[in-house]
């Protein structure tokens, strides 16, 4: 009888770099999370969409969400205003690369 080998199910995962890298990409989708039920707090039927957040596993579950999050922040008021901007700058920071190239560069 030949003894097993033991198998490497994810080469390279012990790497410095690669665990820090999945140390900050964690933290950065928390931290969505976290702005995505601040948002939503106290808003009268946001319960749902809390609890859609809370479940939410991968940055593409918040991605996905967005909608109806943006939908229930319909309104003029400064607050709903300042939660969308809010919103707009947290998915920005996880994904960068998504608004269309504009002729118009910031000073």
């Amino acid at each position: 009888m030949q003894p097993i080998e033991p198998r490497h199910f994810s080469p390279g995962a012990g790497s410095s770099g690669d665990r820090v890298a999945r140390c900050a990409a964690r933290q950065t989708f928390l931290a969505l999370r976290l702005t995505f039920l601040g948002a939503l707090q106290g808003l009268p039927d946001g319960e749902w969409l809390m609890e859609q957040v809370r479940a939410a596993e991968e940055p593409v579950d918040l991605w996905l969400l967005r909608a109806p999050v943006f939908a229930a922040l319909v309104g003029v008021d400064n607050e709903r205003r300042g939660r969308r901007q809010s919103l707009r700058r947290g998915l920005d920071s996880l994904f960068p690369d998504l608004e269309p190239a504009s002729n118009f560069l910031p000073f």
